[in-house]
């Protein structure tokens, strides 16, 4: 099996600090997504160390954002950014940075796979924050149009930072007018999964609460479980029919976690 991870690391200096380079050992994924990167290249270069070959794009604006794929072979080819052009007046340039790679891999078999790592803008409701995370998903409408017409096996993982349904929030009541679950938000996971992208986690785990994928750290949120599923693994139709095993890896305890979010993995029979 290939083992795609996904993971908002909250930074990825200190999420090794807690203990994400142990992690890594252990699962031992295939591939990584990673968001919220937070750091240079050489400082991504010496965490991941010798066994990783990774692409990545940093935010322009310091300590913001920043996306990642770490892979076992080098990437038969790299895209960074969104390709789509941006629309004057809705998303300042650098703050659209640092949210959106891709990597077309040679699986061993001879087949390929496109992976892409996502991190969507968070946004405030009712603040001009909002229209740049509207902006930025018009654009990735444009890019997973064009990923699903190329007929490819197609991954897009990372945080898009909207809760679909209310299965994925513990306290939906509590956060209708919460930015990450408006209906306008909301609307765009509707128009992905209605042109043909599947939700392999929700696939997997049917008509029921979570698992969720982030908690705050404000109150026992982690500890009631009282989260949201806002991580997820989008893949092409074909694609779909050959993932296994999506699973959340939730710590076991507060204190032994080493980001704020949970990694999501999937298997993938492609041997």
């Amino acid at each position: 099996m290939f083992t795609v991870a996904t993971v908002n690391v909250n930074g990825i200096r200190a999420a090794f600090r807690k203990g994400m380079g142990q992690w890594l050992e252990t699962t031992n994924p295939d591939v990584v997504l990673m968001q919220e990167v937070r750091a240079t290249d050489e400082i991504v270069a010496d965490l991941l160390g010798d066994g990783w070959k990774f692409i990545h794009q940093a935010c322009n604006v310091k300590g913001r954002a920043g996306v990642a794929i770490a892979t076992r072979e080098e990437a038969a080819v790299k895209r960074i950014g969104l390709p789509n052009g941006l629309d004057v007046g809705a998303v300042e340039p650098d703050v659209d940075t640092g949210r959106w790679i891709e990597a077309d891999l040679k699986l061993p078999g001879g087949d390929e796979l496109t992976v892409v790592s996502t991190y969507i803008h968070s946004g405030t409701a009712g603040t001009p924050k909002m229209d740049q995370k509207y902006a930025h998903l018009d654009r990735v409408n444009l890019r997973l149009a064009e990923l699903m017409e190329s007929g490819r096996k197609v991954v897009v993982a990372g945080d898009i930072n909207i809760a679909h349904t209310n299965n994925d929030i513990k306290n939906w009541k509590g956060n209708l007018k919460s930015a990450g679950f408006l209906p306008e938000e909301r609307a765009y996971l509707d128009r992905w999964f209605e042109s043909g992208w599947v939700d392999v986690a929700r696939k997997f785990a049917g008509d029921v609460p979570g698992p969720y994928t982030w908690w705050s750290n404000r109150g026992q949120a982690f500890d009631n479980d009282s989260g949201w599923r806002i991580d997820y693994q989008l893949v092409t139709p074909a694609l779909a029919q050959l993932a296994s095993n999506p699973r959340v890896d939730r710590a076991a305890s507060y204190d032994t976690r080493w980001s704020d979010h949970a990694p999501l993995l999937v298997d993938y029979d492609l041997t």
